[in-house]
């Protein structure tokens, strides 16, 4: 719903520091991969846009919101499976 309503910049500013802490395992601040990370996902979501849509027109917004509900929902079972949820 929030990436309907601000548009896909600001999920993306949310999620690739997150994604990049993950994948670094680095604690301290980790600009440099977070706009790695960042690029990368509004590329890769820009790129799966055009091969699902061909000539028809689709937002890249949609498919950075249908990957930002999975790396959610991805989340919220790890978090549950923990027991911290």
């Amino acid at each position: 719903m929030a990436v309907a309503a601000a548009g896909p910049i600001p999920f993306v500013a949310m999620a690739a520091p997150q994604l990049a802490r993950r994948l670094t395992r680095a604690t301290g601040p980790n600009l440099l991969p977070a706009a790695w990370t960042g690029a990368l996902l509004v590329s890769a979501a820009d790129l799966t846009t055009q091969r699902l849509a061909g000539s028809a027109l689709l937002p890249v917004g949609v498919v950075t919101g249908v990957a930002g509900g999975v790396y959610l929902a991805w989340l919220l079972r790890g978090e549950r499976g923990a027991g911290r949820l």
